[in-house]
């Protein structure tokens, strides 16, 4: 059995919904009909893309190989779901085939998905390096025994997990070296910093704090309510000085990494008044519900995990000193990387 990692940033919710996973390259024919293996998969690139560098060619051939025929029923698939920045993990289930009903992606494999929507913070940074590579598709080597003991242990809850994989992650440290980051990797791996610093360092009453302090550092006055019996409103944010013109906005933090259901949102939704607006923080995701309720209700946003770093990123400097010596961030000029073959 093979660990695999699968980049798609193409597809989203029917990868899980309708179990598979997959490759573009729709440019080329049904895999199985292209003889000669690697080389044979190259020929048929080059016809297709005439402009395409030798490099590029080989690289795009190994990646339709490893797919094609590298990968066998009972592998392990470890999949980055970049919508949400989550992680999933299935099972093969069936060799390639092509979906020529599929608008796009149409080479696939089957999958039964095990462990969906897995918070990154669950696994070690040097785990995570390995998993960001710029590749399609990949062998994961180094950390396998992370993925397989989430794998294997579909009842257990995220708290006790992360024990779990913290203890064999220590282990593995013992004999193996942290992966540095290439420069093609650097925003991932400075964004699972500053996400797994704000889960790991703060309190939930230290994340109400940081959540007022980044919404005047994005221009707003914003105060925090009472720690205890704040009705489900944790931070109260306004654009004039005094909290008197609308419109007044309602905050609900979540200092958590899992996924937030309808119910949650649906408390926050009990405290809207007349002319105000809702707002939602977590370090994770959302249900489908929960997503559903944002988009039919009027004056409310759910901010998750992958938007709460991006406003810390892109408003870092406005941050005030003490919140900044907690993410400790530094700018720096990196030389581009070379895409791997």
């Amino acid at each position: 059995m093979n660990v695999w990692g699968v980049h798609n940033n193409t597809l989203t919710t029917e990868l899980v919904d309708e179990g598979f996973i997959s490759l573009g390259w729709d440019n080329l024919p049904d895999l199985t009909t292209i003889a000669g293996g690697r080389e044979g998969i190259k020929v048929a690139l080059t016809a297709a893309e005439p402009d395409a560098k030798v490099r590029s060619i080989a690289g795009q051939a190994g990646v339709l190989t490893r797919f094609r025929d590298e990968m066998q029923i009972g592998d392990v698939v470890v999949a980055p779901y970049k919508p949400d920045s989550t992680i999933n993990l299935g099972v093969i289930t069936s060799d390639y085939y092509l979906e020529p009903s599929a608008s796009a992606h149409r080479h696939r494999r089957r999958v039964e998905w095990k462990r969906v929507g897995l918070p990154r913070t669950l696994f070690s940074q040097a785990a995570l390096y390995e998993i960001g590579s710029v590749l399609a598709v990949f062998r994961v080597r180094r950390h396998i025994d992370e993925f397989l003991t989430v794998l294997e242990s579909p009842e257990q809850s995220l708290d006790v997990l992360a024990k779990t994989v913290d203890s064999v992650a220590d282990q593995a440290a013992k004999d193996d070296e942290i992966d540095e980051p290439r420069a093609s990797r650097i925003e991932r791996h400075t964004r699972d910093f500053v996400l797994e610093t704000l889960h790991k360092r703060l309190t939930h009453q230290d994340f109400e704090e940081f959540t007022a302090a980044l919404l005047r550092a994005l221009g707003y006055q914003a105060r925090v309510t009472q720690y205890t019996q704040d009705g489900g409103v944790d931070v109260i944010a306004h654009r004039d000085p005094l909290g008197v013109e609308p419109p007044l906005i309602k905050v609900q933090c979540k200092h958590q990494t899992g996924t937030v259901g309808a119910p949650e949102v649906q408390q926050l939704i009990g405290t809207q008044g007349q002319g105000e607006l809702l707002l939602f923080v977590t370090l994770g995701g959302y249900s489908r519900d929960a997503l559903a309720i944002e988009r039919q209700r009027a004056g409310l946003r759910l901010l998750s995990g992958e938007d709460v770093v991006t406003m810390v990123l892109e408003n870092y400097t406005e941050l005030p000193e003490s919140w900044r010596s907690v993410v400790p961030l530094t700018r720096v000029l990196v030389v581009a990387d070379i895409a791997e073959a």
